[in-house]
């Protein structure tokens, strides 16, 4: 048994930016069954749905900031994406103040409940997509992250654990993507190398600050699936077994020497054709 593959777009960001159409049918090329979407890229929902049932993608999902939905509202938002017709919407970070235990946290939580109900009744589903720091923090002795899937049913919020993050935090992702049966719908594989500590401005990309290590920076990179230190197999298994529906490769920056596009082809290999997946 296997499950479809897409990709993360924002892994080919500056592609997508510059030629949006020649992107997606790269992807298609490669091998990919669907995609997840940062940004539209100045299209409208209606020329992305049409050009991806030309193309035969799947609009899996999408990210979505909290600010967007705060600036551009809740009904207006989703009306996009259910246009194009992705299923799921997940948040892709929050900033330290909207996480449990910040001082806007409270504000965060009443709007992921108006963005969960109204995602019910358009037959979609939130998602939350997590970094390593939810696991850094704890409450009264709970992940964050946990904290946070504990004030809503599994109904209203589902996981899009990142498996590269939740390895960084310290939990093994094979055996923790179990923990959430039932509730992991949509699991992002990405792969990565590292030594010593944690490096600094790690979320340089995301455009985030957080608190840097002291330790001395050593090894970090984003690899490719299936060529870095994951356990790819297991973590797949753990995925069917949890009952997803999707896999999806991210890239947040090529590894050294390859292009954003060399990386995603390189993770395609591998899954459809390495593992036959």
């Amino acid at each position: 048994m296997s499950l479809p593959v897409a990709i993360q777009l924002y892994s080919l960001r500056d592609e997508m930016e510059k030629n949006f159409i020649g992107t997606l049918k790269a992807v298609k090329e490669m091998g990919y069954d669907g995609v997840e979407f940062a940004g539209l890229y100045g299209h409208t929902p209606a020329e992305v749905k049409s050009l991806l049932e030309i193309l035969g993608l799947k609009p899996v999902s999408a990210h979505v900031t909290r600010d967007e939905f705060v600036i551009e509202g809740v009904e207006k938002t989703l009306d996009t994406y259910e246009a194009v017709g992705c299923k799921y919407v997940a948040i892709p970070y929050l900033d330290n103040a909207f996480r449990p235990g910040g001082d806007r946290h409270e504000e965060t939580l009443k709007l992921m409940k108006e963005i969960a109900a109204s995602c019910r009744r358009r037959g979609m589903q939130l998602l939350y997509h997590n970094h390593n720091f939810e696991f850094d923090n704890k409450i009264d002795g709970v992940y964050m992250l946990e904290v946070l899937y504990s004030e809503f049913t599994a109904e209203e919020l589902a996981s899009q654990l990142d498996t590269c993050w939740v390895n960084i935090g310290g939990e093994n992702p094979a055996e923790y993507i179990k923990k959430y049966t039932g509730r992991a719908p949509v699991v992002h594989l990405k792969d990565f190398y590292m030594t010593g500590a944690l490096p600094k401005h790690l979320y340089a990309l995301i455009g985030k600050d957080e608190e840097e290590s002291e330790k001395e920076e050593a090894t970090f990179e984003f690899r490719p699936v299936g060529h870095g230190l994951q356990n790819m197999p297991a973590i797949l298994a753990s995925s069917i077994e949890a009952g997803a529906e999707w896999v999806i490769v991210e890239q947040d920056d090529p590894s050294a020497g390859k292009t954003p596009m060399e990386c995603a082809a390189i993770s395609a290999k591998y899954l459809k054709e390495d593992l036959a997946w």
